[in-house]
Order: structure tokens, then C-alpha cells, then sequence
């Protein structure tokens, strides 16, 4: 049935239905059989996941978390729904984010919004909104964000990342001492060893401006081997060239114009005093002349540490100076800043492998109250509430028989059952089994509680 099923609809080779039947996963035969049968079977959106294990996911987040407010950085939220104006002003109407990711949602009332593809934008927006004055302004935040890209491993439809902002600095330093905090984070909380932090210097307007007319120079000289997409950057945004994944553009560019030969006497020393900074405070680098990050609104200072372990999407943080964005969404004036993204789905990746060295968090030892019988039901129930407000982890099982009800403690890993049948119930008892020895006691419900926590 199902092999004529496949053949019918979707392959006119049986030879290769076969092949394809020995070779495919038990889900994917499961998900041939329901289609055959005509049931529907509701799927996630491709490029999402669900997280049924957030171990490592909070791991990140509390650790980040702590650090950032010993620097103190306060944690902020914004929407995650944004006017797509927002991003075409500050992100750059020809980057891939604005032109080809975004998540557009209609609207009846005239009103474009989206999907935040990135968290600084908004930030800044609430920044020029909401009337901040004292500066610096340290904020982070963490949350999903979307962009419509092809899924492939490191890069999603929805991700999450951690994003902190430095609004109103304009002290090159501040700049090495953001890169050596998330050094710090990476290396010594979240113990990575491979991987590299690059860097970059774009310079201030004026250096940028210059250094156009002499990479668009260059670019005119290599014009026929450049690919479809870079001859439509170079008209339009030509910084963006650097951004090329064709290998045949790349090594065109490794021989191209360096900005950082092109920069005036005060972004010169700038460049200067980030890599001395940066080796006062033991954090090593290396300079890549082509980062220049993906989107508009960076200056100066650009960033970015990448992990082989990642593949083609090495990158796991991101950042820069942003000196001009607060003016772009509307501020009345320039705030020097400087931020940085983190991809959290990339650092899980990473922290995979290590997962067994890291102090994660260990899960409360569990107990679990059974009522033998409808009739201990309510006194199951407040036991177990009891012993919830003595601060241990416990569940009432309410469903089954006694047989299921254990079978159901020891897969779920419960360290003591809790048993009420009619005599302790007549005797206000409760008789305790230890799962792991099988030894059982029986004391007063009132003391419960503290024989579990005192592990006799």
C-alpha cells in the first residue's frame, strides 16, 4: 500500500522508491505512512526548532546575564514587532537583511511592520523614544529575532540572540573594553578555546567616502571577474563587495585596497589605540582587512569572533561603533555608540561537546506523592503542597494504578515515593520509599518533609 502509494505520487522509478525506503530515517516512513492514510500532520515552520532541553540555552543566558551586570549593563526588552522602516533606515535599504530577509507583516491600516531581524536598531529606537538623557546608556537584551534565509546548520528563520549597547560613549576605549568583556565571557564562563576574535577599523565618513572612489577603482580593473551581485554592490553599496561568498570574488578582495591604509589623522590613532588597548587587557586578535559586518549603520571599530566548529556561519558574535544610528531613527543629535550581537543557537553548538565539563545546573532532587486510591487523593494533594513550601521538588501522581504510578516515579527519576493508602490516611502516616534502595518507613505526614530533606 504505502510503496504504491510513493510511486504514484511522487516517484516514477520503484527501483528508486526502494532505495530511498531501505535508506530513509523511521520518521520519514512514518511521515510517508500518515500522508498515504490521509492524516495531517502539522509540522514546524522550517527554520525553527523546539527546545525541549533548555539546559544549555539558560546556561548562556544566566552566565551572560551575570557578567554583563557586574559591568553594569541593566537588561531591557523591547517589541519584537518593529515598523519596517525602522531597519530600512538604519540597516541599509540594499543589505541582504532589508532586501531579501525580513519578515513583512500586512497590515489593514496602512502601517508597515515586521519581525525585529536584529536588536540594536531597536534599542536605539527606544533610546530616541523614550527621552534617555544620562549617558552612556548600558543596556542588553536577549530574545528571538527572524530573518527569511535558507536554514542551514548555525543560521535559522527564528534565532535568538543576547545584544548589549554602549549608547552615548564616544571613548575609543570603550570599544576594547566591550571586546575584552566578551573575550572574558567566552574564554573563562562559557570555557571555549577555539576560537578568534577579528578585527577591523572602517574609519569615520570622510575616510570612507575616500576610500570608495579608490576600491571602486580597483573593482573597475577586475570588473569581468566579479560575480552578478558584486557588480550590483558596486553601484549600490560597494563596502558591501567584502560580504561575497563566491571564492572567486574572495581572492579578488584579498588583493583589493585596505581602508585601514586610507584613514585620517584622528581615526588613525583610534585604529592605534584599540590595538594597544586590546593587548594591555590579553586579548588576542587578528586583523582582517575585509570585515566590514553586514550592515549599514557601523563606523570605526568592527568586530567579530568566529569557531571553525560552526562551518560556513563561523561567526558567533558580532559588533562595532555605530556613531550615527541615533540620529538615523530620529534622535536630534549624534550619540557615539558601540554594541555587540550574540548568537546564542551558535554557542550551544559549540557548547555541545563540552557539555559534560560544564558546571551546569543539576535538577533538584525529585519526590513524588502517591494516593493508592481516589480516596487519598486530597490528602496526596496537600502533602505534596507542603512539601513544595518546604522548599523541595515534587509532583502528585494522579493518574493510573499503583503499579503504573511507580513504574511512572522510577522513569521520571523520583528519589523518594511518598505512599498513602487507607492506613496511613486513617493514621495521618505516609510511608516513604527510598527508590534507589527500595528501603521503606513510615512516619507522620507532619514530618515528611523533613525526612526527605534530611535523607534518612
Amino acid at each position: 500500500m504505502i510503496y504504491q502509494f510513493f510511486y504514484i505520487d511522487f516517484f516514477p522509478k520503484v527501483n528508486y522508491l526502494l532505495s530511498w525506503w531501505h535508506t530513509a530515517s523511521l520518521e520519514a516512513r512514518f511521515l510517508v505512512w500518515y500522508k498515504s492514510k490521509g492524516i495531517l500532520m502539522i509540522q514546524r515552520v522550517k527554520g525553527t526548532h523546539d527546545y525541549l532541553d533548555l539546559t544549555l540555552f539558560n546556561f548562556i543566558i544566566e552566565r551572560a546575564t551575570v557578567l554583563f551586570k557586574q559591568h553594569h549593563f541593566t537588561p531591557i526588552m523591547t517589541p519584537i514587532v518593529e515598523p519596517t522602516e525602522l531597519f530600512v533606515r538604519s540597516l541599509g535599504q540594499q543589505t541582504d537583511v532589508v532586501s531579501k530577509e525580513m519578515y513583512v507583516i500586512p497590515s489593514t491600516d496602512g502601517e508597515s511592520i515586521c519581525l525585529r531581524p536584529e536588536a540594536t536598531a531597536s534599542t536605539v529606537r527606544a533610546f530616541v523614544e523614550n527621552g534617555i538623557q544620562h549617558v552612556p546608556w548600558k543596556v542588553f537584551t536577549w530574545g528571538p529575532m527572524f530573518r527569511h534565509e535558507k536554514p542551514q546548520k548555525g543560521r535559522y528563520r527564528q534565532f535568538h540572540q543576547i545584544s548589549l549597547e554602549v549608547i552615548g560613549s564616544s571613548a575609543i576605549a570603550q570599544d576594547a573594553q566591550l571586546i575584552a568583556m566578551l573575550d572574558y565571557l567566552f574564554s573563562q564562563l562559557l570555557t571555549f578555546d577555539a576560537y578568534a576574535l577579528q578585527i577591523n577599523f572602517l574609519g569615520c565618513h570622510d575616510d570612507r567616502a575616500r576610500f570608495k572612489e579608490t576600491l571602486g577603482s580597483y573593482l573597475d580593473s577586475v570588473i569581468d571577474k566579479l560575480c552578478d551581485n558584486c557588480k550590483v554592490r558596486k553601484e549600490k553599496n560597494i563596502m558591501r563587495v567584502f560580504d561575497c561568498k563566491v571564492p572567486t570574488c574572495q581572492g579578488l578582495y584579498t588583493k583589493a585596497p585596505v581602508i585601514t591604509d586610507h584613514l585620517c589623522v584622528t581615526c588613525t590613532e583610534e585604529w592605534k589605540t584599540v590595538q594597544e588597548l586590546l593587548e594591555a587587557l590579553s586579548v588576542a586578535y587578528t586583523i582582517r582587512p575585509q570585515l566590514v559586518r553586514g550592515l549599514d549603520y557601523y563606523n570605526k571599530t568592527v568586530f567579530e569572533f568566529v569557531s571553525g566548529a560552526l562551518g560556513a556561519q563561523n561567526a558567533f558574535c558580532g559588533g562595532g561603533r555605530y556613531d550615527q544610528l541615533v540620529t538615523m531613527v530620529g534622535g536630534k543629535e549624534d550619540r557615539p555608540s558601540v554594541g555587540a550581537a550574540i548568537g546564542v543557537e551558535r554557542l550551544m553548538l559549540m557548547l555541545e561537546p563540552l557539555k559534560d565539563k560544564l558546571p551546569l545546573p543539576q535538577l533538584p532532587a525529585l519526590q513524588v506523592v502517591i494516593p493508592v486510591a481516589p480516596a487519598q487523593q486530597t490528602v496526596a494533594l496537600l502533602l505534596g503542597q507542603e512539601l513544595i513550601n518546604q522548599g523541595l521538588c515534587a509532583e502528585v501522581l494522579l493518574d493510573g494504578g499503583m503499579k503504573q504510578m511507580m513504574r511512572h516515579a522510577n522513569r521520571i527519576g523520583a528519589k523518594y515515593a511518598l505512599i498513602i493508602g487507607d492506613t496511613e490516611q486513617a493514621e495521618r502516616a505516609v510511608t516513604i520509599k527510598n527508590m534507589v534502595t527500595g528501603q521503606e518507613t513510615k512516619v507522620q505526614q507532619t514530618e515528611a518533609a523533613k525526612f526527605v530533606k534530611n535523607g534518612s
